[in-house]
């Protein structure tokens, strides 16, 4: 992989987490303030362009729904593409990259607790939908 298919991807997971469910809360309308989602930890970025979907400029937003529980500690098997690419090869690079995400767990009113949420992976390209932009 290249810097460039590292960088893309890493500018995206820079800013995940960002919808978690709260469903399991409270409700009430201090329930959103008291709740702070998992946090992506990796110092690497752990999804990994498809070589041949970056050569090609494919390009797309996979959501997948994970479930981390109060030590932060990802579990694999409820992963799910909640809302696929368009791309099987980018659905398949972002579920095969959640293996390796670490998290620090969610908190309710400062306590680590289990959630599931809401993770996007967005794939893109440096020279698509760029004036001029080229590898």
């Amino acid at each position: 992989m290249t810097n460039w298919q590292t960088a893309v991807v890493a500018a995206v997971l820079a800013a995940a987490c960002a919808t978690s469910d709260q469903s399991a809360g409270s409700g009430g309308p201090d329930a959103a303030t008291s709740f702070e989602p998992p946090v992506l930890t990796n110092p690497d970025v752990p999804v990994r362009y498809p070589p041949a979907a970056f050569t090609a400029g494919v390009e797309g937003t996979v959501i997948l729904r994970l479930y981390v529980d109060a030590t932060g500690a990802l579990l694999a098997d409820s992963t799910r593409v909640a809302e696929g690419s368009g791309s099987p090869a980018l659905d398949s690079a972002a579920v095969a990259g959640v293996t390796t995400m670490r998290f620090a767990p969610a908190r309710r009113e400062g306590v680590p607790v289990a959630t599931a949420f809401l993770q996007p992976v967005q794939f893109r390209h440096p020279a698509v939908g760029t004036p001029g932009g080229g590898l």
